[in-house]
């Protein structure tokens, strides 16, 4: 019998209801008024300054939820659970029609997104395959060809609620279409491994 085989696959770990609704809540509330540095790639999206969990006891609670997660999907990047720890976070505003442009993140191994509020089908997150070479000169791109894992450059991810949260390697690119429904607030983060060991050459990160 013929086997298609998925060589190399890349993991998204998809957690639903990760942050309970009172804490989804008290951070729409806190955080959602002071997002105030614009974004050149929209007039429309601003985030808040850079965030440590240590900044707010809302924050020692979210990463408290989800540093757990973190171990989980370091075991499948790493093949071992090592301890791991959110270097940065922020929160994203999204307003009507402001859209987010296609970016990965330095600097970090893991990079998730916790949903704050709902999602408007048109604005869901949408994940590349990288630019660089690894596809074909001459691609297949045309009305009667039908996407799937192996040929579509675009994978649009799954429809969140408010408290789902998305962790994805950090070299993934991804971006957001322009935001057709109400006010879309995300809270974002890196996180790093206490270490790494890659036959006695070992490297240690401090968050």
């Amino acid at each position: 019998m013929d086997e298609v085989i998925s060589l190399f696959p890349t993991p998204f770990l998809r957690v639903p209801a990760a942050l309970p609704g009172r804490l989804v809540e008290a951070l729409v509330l806190h955080f959602g008024q002071v997002t105030v540095r614009d974004n050149s790639s929209s007039a429309k999206l601003s985030h808040t300054a850079m965030l440590r969990p240590s900044d707010s006891p809302l924050l020692v609670e979210v990463a408290e939820r989800i540093t757990p997660k973190l171990v989980d999907f370091g075991a499948l990047l790493f093949g071992e659970r090592l301890g791991w720890s959110i270097k940065e976070m922020w929160v994203n505003l999204l307003e009507t029609g402001g859209r987010q442009a296609m970016h990965n993140h330095a600097n970090s191994f893991i990079s998730g997104v916790a949903y704050l509020t709902p999602t408007h089908p048109d604005s869901q997150t949408v994940f590349m395959k990288s630019p660089g070479g690894t596809d074909f000169a001459f691609r297949n791109d045309h009305a009667g060809m039908t996407p799937g894992p192996f040929c579509a450059d675009q994978w649009i991810s799954p429809a969140p609620a408010p408290g789902d949260l998305v962790l994805f390697p950090s070299y993934l690119m991804h971006a957001v279409p322009p935001n057709a429904g109400e006010r879309r607030i995300t809270l974002a983060l890196n996180a790093i491994p206490e270490r790494l060991d890659s036959w006695g050459y070992s490297v240690r990160f401090s968050g």
